[in-house]
């Protein structure tokens, strides 16, 4: 699934059936390569909920057991998060110093969150290869 297939969908409880959220972000935990949790927007309590909580990523919403695992992100959630942490429009090096486009999109497993595959403008990285995330560029190791 690409993240630009899931942002913007609702997000809906299954205890109650109501929306709890929409989706808007994504963090992305580089030491890991999997989105850590949604950035969430028009909710009523916090602004994210983390994968782990999720009971599916349908083709049509986002589910979660309660409201109640909407919240505000914690100090590490909070370090992964921002401008620095922000993975699309970055430039992508390899750890040979080279250029390899800008990130235009994620492949990501919809059942664990781990990164398949970072899009780039004319290619695709695969996601195993990704080493960090700075406030100047995405580094992956070379092919």
């Amino acid at each position: 699934m690409q993240w630009s297939q899931l942002k913007g969908r609702k997000v809906v409880s299954t205890a109650t059936a109501d929306r709890v959220g929409k989706v808007s972000g994504f963090v992305l935990d580089p030491e890991t390569r999997c989105v850590v949790a949604l950035e969430l927007k028009k909710t009523d309590t916090g602004s994210i909920v983390r994968w782990s909580d999720l009971v599916a990523v349908g083709s049509d919403a986002v589910t979660v057991a309660d409201a109640a695992v909407v919240v505000e992100p914690d100090e590490a959630l909070e370090a992964l998060s921002g401008k620095r942490g922000a993975v699309l429009k970055k430039l992508v090096l390899d750890d040979g110093g080279r250029a390899l486009g800008k990130v235009t999109d994620l492949d990501l497993d919809p059942e664990t969150g781990a990164l398949r595959e970072l899009l780039l403008d004319e290619r695709t990285v695969v996601g195993e290869r990704l080493l960090g995330v700075g406030s100047y560029a995405v580094v992956v190791g070379s092919d």
